[in-house]
């Protein structure tokens, strides 16, 4: 696959390294590498992979543009928001590199796609932010025998790892059981540094260009962690666990019938009841409703109502909550109002709790219909 004059042109910096050349510049415009997911780190790992000349990528992003994401998605601009991901992020790459194949796939990764997505590349990277897709990833990866990048952040601290390279370690060997839901929220949940995606995302980046250009030490059989205030990073050995490994290669036809969010414990809690957003919405002056987020954050719920009473005083000013009617606990997608409402139930005896399904993120969607 030669290259052509203006490939040549735009590659210039890689040609002229000894270790890349016209040869690596090849393997990269050859390599189709899959992204999961389109936000934190799925932007700098897009920007980089396609400036670097990977020949096809795939975006796989469910989600659309928030104002809120770009304090740190700086692929989008405040024109895009309330567009989906995926499709934005392959019209702004096309522009930065209109010299690759890039395909955007608008839905969320499942059970029931996974292994024919992950079937046309020959390498993914994974941006995801949650527990049941990262597993899913590396499932899909192993049984479809790619190598798997992987990332993470939370607040000031970011992991960076190569899984299912070379007979190496899967995210299974390092992580064989997921946390519970309530023991590390998401960035949507506690906050994230800027820049730090950033920088992690750019090391994922690295790892994947590596892996296709067989060039440098993989940071497979190790996990590095990096804390963005100390500017200090440590790497941790990762064993391979064969017989996790060969588990996982046997699910094949399993996958399908699998269930992450059950696997992970995010299915909601049988004894909490859930209201949907949009019954909600129709019958707000039929509740109370007990707001668990910060003050600070937005939009807010504009109903006389309201009760602001972020999670950390719902116990000790438990009396604000009523008992005498229902009770809609809200927060940003209904992790924390969960908890609120586990905590009322379980200890104060509480047995007129709902939990808003998909938090202010959903109902602002059903209310901007």
């Amino acid at each position: 696959m030669n290259l052509t004059k203006a490939e040549l042109e735009r590659y210039s910096r890689h040609l002229l390294l000894q270790d890349v050349g016209e040869a690596g510049q090849q393997k990269l415009k050859s390599a189709k590498v899959l992204v999961i997911g389109a936000g934190g780190l799925g932007c700098p790992i897009l920007q980089y992979l396609a400036a670097a000349g990977v020949g096809t990528l795939g975006i796989i992003d469910m989600d659309v543009v928030d104002i809120s994401n770009l304090q740190r998605q700086i692929l989008y601009t405040t024109t895009d928001v309330g567009q989906n991901k995926a499709e934005t992020a392959k019209k702004r790459l096309q522009q930065l590199n209109p010299l690759i194949q890039i395909t955007a796939y608008p839905f969320a990764l499942d059970t029931q796609n996974a292994l024919e997505l992950f079937g046309q590349y020959n390498l993914v990277v994974d941006g995801s932010d949650n527990f049941a897709t990262r597993y899913l990833v590396n499932d899909a990866a192993v049984i479809t025998g790619i190598p798997l990048v992987y990332g993470s952040i939370f607040k000031f601290e970011g992991q960076v790892a190569v899984f299912n390279y070379k007979n190496g370690p899967s995210y299974r060997c390092l992580f064989p059981d997921p946390p519970k839901p309530d023991e590390v929220p998401n960035c949507s949940e506690v906050g994230v540094l800027g820049v730090l995606p950033g920088l992690i995302g750019s090391m994922q980046a690295n790892e994947a260009l590596k892996i296709i250009l067989e060039i440098g030490d993989v940071l497979s059989s190790k996990l590095l962690v990096y804390n963005a205030l100390t500017t200090q990073s440590i790497t941790l050995d990762i064993a391979p666990n064969g017989k996790t490994i060969a588990q996982t290669k046997a699910m094949g036809k399993e996958l399908k019938q699998m269930n992450y969010q059950q696997f992970c414990g995010m299915e909601t809690n049988n004894m909490i009841k859930e209201i949907a957003p949009e019954i909600f919405a129709q019958n707000i002056d039929n509740y109370s409703i007990v707001d668990v987020r910060e003050l600070w954050e937005q939009p807010r719920i504009e109903h006389k109502n309201v009760i602001d009473l972020p999670l950390p005083r719902i116990m000790s000013e438990a009396e604000l909550v009523p008992k005498d009617r229902p009770v809609v606990m809200v927060c940003a997608k209904g992790i924390r109002s969960q908890i609120a409402i586990e905590q009322l139930q379980q200890h104060l005896g509480y047995e007129n709790l709902l939990n808003l399904t998909g938090g202010m993120y959903q109902l602002s969607k059903v209310l901007a219909k």
